[in-house]
């Protein structure tokens, strides 16, 4: 008799909270100190007088590959160098874990392909080509361009690296929350998109060891709510397609990991439209000077949607990416919110 659904996330939840523990990733932070520097956390005036709370912005916007998703690249690679060496690696994404992938292999002395969603940026694909990756175009979102790249490391034989079910990127990402805890120790909520989970899943791990009572709010693109949808229905929630600008939040379907790690421990979710994320993007740059993608203002467009649950708080928006093609900020930045 096969196990039911409750009971296969009941054991795999366990499983994985021994995996991914706050030993873990004071551990990547040290194997990151070697590669990375630690990007700013920074206090917004501006922001805080809009919002009606005390407003941090984390700036991970200004790392090699201009995201939060080089720490966990570079982790990865750090613990599997070994074997990655010998195979070279494939992985799928819309651009972020790309180019973390792309970037550590170019530190590590690694092989990398990618397979990417036909829309994905110029800027991306451009960045990826001048790390040394092999850029491959398939799909129209993630989850074909996923499907395709497990496909050829099946005929070639390389390490597939699964951009959002591989825990072993988790801790490398979750060095980003534990940066903002060690800076603020106060802090009463911090808000994260959301599109597979990694993000998300790295500031449970973080802020509920440290105190549960630290809220940790995601945040999903309105044409691409499957994960949002899935914990609130507590069950997966798959969509045959997505429609959002935000190529970091991209995606059709929740994953079994992320889900399992998120149902219960993170506190809210909030969907925003593309509209709110242009918003968002031009509030940070009025604000701090800072260039996000539709994905890493997505934060602090959910931050001006849930305002009034804010008030008096000190609360941090994870700026999550600044890979957005020239045109598009241009026009983004030239019309009023």
């Amino acid at each position: 008799m096969g196990l039911s659904l409750g009971i296969f996330f009941n054991l795999l939840d366990s499983y994985l909270l021994d995996m991914i523990t706050l030993r873990n990733v004071i551990e990547a932070s040290r194997i990151l100190g070697q590669y990375l520097k630690s990007t700013p956390l920074v206090y917004s005036r501006g922001l805080s007088r809009e919002l009606g709370c005390d407003v941090w912005v984390k700036l991970e916007n200004l790392n090699p590959t201009y995201s939060f998703k080089v720490r966990g690249g570079i982790y990865y690679m750090y613990k599997m160098l070994e074997d990655v060496k010998k195979t070279g690696v494939i992985t799928a994404s819309m651009g972020n874990h790309a180019q973390s992938i792309a970037y550590a292999g170019s530190q590590f002395g690694v092989d990398v392909h990618v397979v990417m969603p036909s829309w994905v940026s110029n800027v991306k694909k451009r960045a990826l080509q001048e790390l040394g990756a092999h850029v491959i175009t398939y799909g129209s979102f993630f989850d074909e361009a996923a499907l395709y790249a497990e496909s050829l490391a099946q005929k070639q034989g390389y390490r597939y690296i699964h951009a959002i079910n591989e825990t072993l990127l988790y801790p490398g990402v979750a060095t980003m929350h534990l940066e903002v805890l060690r800076e603020l120790p106060d802090v009463d909520v911090v808000i994260n998109p959301v599109g597979g989970g990694s993000g998300a899943i790295g500031a449970c791990v973080v802020y509920k060891s440290a105190d549960p009572s630290i809220k940790v709010v995601g945040v999903q693109a309105e044409g691409a709510p499957a994960l949002y949808e899935s914990l609130k229905q507590g069950r997966l929630v798959s969509r045959e397609k997505v429609e959002t600008r935000a190529e970091g939040l991209a995606v059709a379907r929740a994953y079994d990991v992320p889900f399992s790690i998120l149902y219960g421990r993170i506190d809210d979710m909030v969907l925003v439209s593309d509209d709110e994320m242009e918003r968002g993007i031009r509030a940070l740059y009025r604000h701090i000077r800072q260039i996000a993608e539709h994905a890493g203002a997505a934060a602090t467009a959910a931050a001006y949607k849930i305002r009034g649950s804010l008030e008096g708080k000190k609360v941090v928006l994870m700026l999550t990416g600044g890979n957005i093609d020239e045109t598009q900020i241009a026009r983004i930045l030239s019309e009023k919110s």
